[in-house]
C-alpha cells in the first residue's frame, strides 16, 4: 500500500514538472500564427508602458488616429536579451519619447496589436526590433540582426 502511494505521488510529481516546463513553450508562438505579412503597418506616437519581459518585450505606443482619437497599439518585439545585444536597452525607451514603429499588423485587424520589424527615434537612430527566422517576411533587412551597426541608445 506505501509502495503505491509513493508510485502516485511521483507520477503526479512528474506530471505537475511536465507542465510546468511546457508552459512557456505554449505562449510562445510563431509570427505566422498571429501577424499579417500581407498588412505591412506604420505606427508613431509617444511611448506609454514598455514590457521588457520574455518571450517577447512589448512596446506600447499612444498613436493619433485620422479622427484625432487616440489608440494605444501594443507592438511585439524580440526577446529583451536579443535586444540588448543590438543596444537596444530598457532605457532607451522612456515613457512619452516617440518612436515611429515599422511592422505587420495582427490577423485580427480589429485589433491595436502589431509584430514589430524596425523602431526608429526621432533623431534617426534606428534598430531592429524582430526576432531572425520567426517566419516574418524577408524583405533584405535581417542584416540588422547581427551585430547590430545602427549604434547603441
Amino acid at each position: 500500500m506505501k509502495m503505491k502511494k509513493l508510485f502516485y505521488a511521483a507520477l503526479t510529481l512528474g506530471a505537475v514538472a511536465l507542465l510546468a516546463y511546457a508552459a512557456p513553450a505554449l505562449a510562445h508562438h510563431a509570427f505566422g500564427a498571429e501577424f499579417d505579412p500581407d498588412a505591412p503597418i506604420r505606427l508613431e506616437g509617444p511611448i506609454v508602458k514598455v514590457e521588457w519581459v520574455n518571450p517577447h518585450s512589448w512596446i506600447h505606443l499612444e498613436v493619433t488616429n485620422d479622427d484625432g482619437t487616440k489608440t494605444v497599439w501594443m507592438i511585439e518585439g524580440g526577446t529583451p536579451n536579443v535586444l540588448q545585444r543590438r543596444g537596444l536597452r530598457r532605457e532607451c525607451l522612456p515613457i512619452g519619447s516617440v518612436l515611429i514603429v515599422d511592422g505587420y499588423q495582427a490577423k485580427d485587424h480589429s485589433l491595436p496589436r502589431a509584430n514589430g520589424r524596425d523602431v526608429t527615434f526621432t533623431d534617426g537612430r534606428k534598430f531592429f526590433l524582430g526576432s531572425s527566422g520567426t517566419g516574418a517576411p524577408e524583405d533584405g533587412r535581417d542584416q540588422a540582426s547581427r551585430g547590430s551597426d545602427l549604434g547603441r541608445c
